[in-house]
């Protein structure tokens, strides 16, 4: 847990900075690159498995409701556990969850339990959905980054 929290810490201090870079949110996962080549690069060769494990406990997910929100049944898990290493399509959704997180952080100013509660709470302007699970798909992604933003701008809902 104290290196998924140092993980939050460092970007919190990005954050902190008022021009965070670009791709801030991939220091949750212990990645230390934001140029969107090599995040590519790592994604296409496969993130490892300790990638997922800090975000898992920087959220203080159980292993089981963090792999049904990066959509890996739990035998595969697994196994990638085992081998130490994502497939690609699987590091894209954990890419795409640390987005979500790292923009949830954002809003509430690098609270984590602030964004934790958020992002597992039903939130009426997405039907009533929790905004973690709203992310599973690309389309839903945005919709919550979206969300987040009009949060942020005091755009009404």
């Amino acid at each position: 847990m104290a290196t998924a929290l140092a993980n939050v810490e460092r970007v919190r201090r990005s954050l902190a900075t008022g021009s965070p870079p670009r791709h801030f949110y991939v220091g949750l996962l212990g990645l230390s690159t934001y140029e969107a080549a090599k995040l590519h690069d790592k994604v296409e060769e496969g993130l490892s498995f300790e990638a997922l494990e800090r975000l898992r406990r920087a959220l203080d997910l159980p292993v089981s409701r963090f792999a049904e929100l990066v959509r890996i049944p739990p035998r595969t898990l697994a196994r990638r556990k085992e081998a130490g290493r994502l497939q690609p399509e699987e590091s894209d959704r954990l890419l795409r969850l640390s987005r979500i997180v790292g923009l949830a952080l954002m809003l509430f100013e690098g609270g984590l339990d602030e964004a934790r509660a958020w992002l597992l709470t039903s939130q009426p302007a997405l039907d009533n959905e929790v905004p973690l699970e709203f992310a599973g798909t690309e389309v839903g992604a945005r919709e919550v980054e979206n969300l987040i933003g009009r949060l942020e701008h005091g755009i009404p809902l």
